[in-house]
């Protein structure tokens, strides 16, 4: 790959690369090399990618190094799997306190081919061989162990200790007083498709939960645009029971979650502030939303039903045409032709978000259908997006997975 217009973005313990010329204008390529050094005496970590060399058949050494926090949840997990087709990003530290020890193939037999590090706690973490961290942690966990990370580090945390500005509304909503504030100031909210230009020059990014993503996509395009009014906006959300977490919990019980539905959160659920503050900051007004959650017999998924008043003189097909606008040159936000569904099944495994809109049988309400899986692009997808901007590599790179079916 020619490095003719490529321009260095060094960090102090590599150099990358930028391609400012190719791609599309949003995305850069990668094409430095850095060796990496693994952790701890353990052998150095190739890439999954194979070259030949002398007819023999080599493996290459990958570029950046990511320390990924709480390996052993969900979100976690996920990470490994998108990472290990990605030809940049090698795995050079992970940390769980529970499993530290173990192997990642202990924990998770499905990644039993993955040549990784063995997990170690946090406190025994060392940070001298990574450039960048996904931050998979606990709520209210985070802010303390981000805080002491190395300022060279570029950060992505999947927890919700930095979504929200004000950290008043963090202590109302999650009840306890927020620890950086400083880090609070800095961090970027990283709704990618609608923040990219900030998530560039970002340090730290605040990844979204999984039904603010699912939300605000077909929102943001819809209230910027001045086409739905800012009342009355009644959302209708179903998820996986992935999206509780990994942990014992006697809610997520087989017998508990079979055959069944269970509102949770309701008029409470910690997700509403989130919401309201990415709607409000395009509306330059104050947003309200009712929002009820609900937990779904499945593994994994996402659909939110969205039911919102028209503007004056707005019909359904202004609707779509400005979310057909708004999101035809990206490459995981659809829209669908119209009166065709989105199902949770079309997105499982996948970065996409697929979307539609129908009229209501109530004249001037349109309903809004939005579907994700909440572990990659409403978790880990979007942050490896995410990454891939704030380092400059093209974001889709890792996430050309398409959805598993059925």
């Amino acid at each position: 790959m020619s490095a003719a217009t490529f321009s260095s973005l060094c960090f102090s313990r590599g150099c990358f690369w930028k391609d400012e010329a190719k791609n599309s204008p949003r995305v850069m390529k990668g094409s430095g090399k850095v060796k990496i050094s693994s952790i701890r005496g353990s052998a150095t970590l190739p890439t999954k990618s194979l070259q030949v060399e002398d007819g023999k058949t080599q493996k290459s050494e990958k570029q950046v190094r990511i320390g990924l926090l709480g390996a052993s949840g969900y979100t976690g997990a996920e990470i490994v799997r998108l990472l290990a087709n990605h030809p940049y990003f090698g795995i050079t530290l992970m940390t769980a306190d529970r499993k530290a020890g173990q192997s990642i193939g202990s924990v998770f037999p499905h990644l039993i081919s993955q040549d990784l590090p063995t997990m170690v706690a946090v406190k025994d973490a060392d940070f001298s061989n990574v450039d960048a961290v996904f931050c998979c942690l606990p709520h209210g966990t985070t802010q303390e162990i981000i805080k002491g990370l190395p300022k060279s580090l570029k950060i992505v945390d999947l927890s919700a200790d930095f979504r929200l500005r004000d950290v008043s509304e963090y202590e109302e909503w999650y009840g306890q007083p927020h620890i950086a504030p400083d880090l609070q100031k800095e961090a970027v909210y990283g709704l990618t498709e609608i923040s990219r230009e900030d998530i560039k020059n970002a340090r730290l990014v605040a990844n979204p939960g999984c039904y603010p993503t699912s939300i605000q996509l077909p929102l943001v395009p819809l209230i910027q645009a001045n086409l739905i009014q800012y009342r009355n906006i009644i959302i209708d959300a179903k998820s996986g029971v992935s999206g509780a977490g990994r942990g014992a919990k006697e809610a997520n019980l087989y017998s508990e979650i079979a055959e069944g539905i269970y509102s949770y959160g309701v008029t409470r659920h910690r997700h509403v502030p989130e919401i309201e503050q990415g709607l409000t900051d395009v509306a330059s007004s104050k947003v309200t939303v009712s929002f009820t959650p609900h937990l779904m017999p499945m593994i994994r998924g996402m659909q939110s039903t969205i039911y919102v008043e028209m503007a004056p003189g707005v019909t359904i097909e202004d609707l779509c045409q400005q979310l057909k606008i708004s999101y035809e040159h990206e490459e995981f936000v659809k829209l669908l032709e119209k009166g065709v569904v989105p199902r949770t099944h079309n997105v499982r495994g996948s970065n996409y978000c697929l979307m539609n809109v129908f009229p209501d049988r109530i004249p001037g309400r349109a309903i809004i259908i939005s579907v994700i899986d909440n572990l990659v692009k409403g978790a880990s997808g979007q942050a490896l997006q995410n990454l891939n901007i704030m380092l400059g590599f093209p974001e889709n790179t890792g996430l050309l997975y398409q959805p598993l079916f059925p």
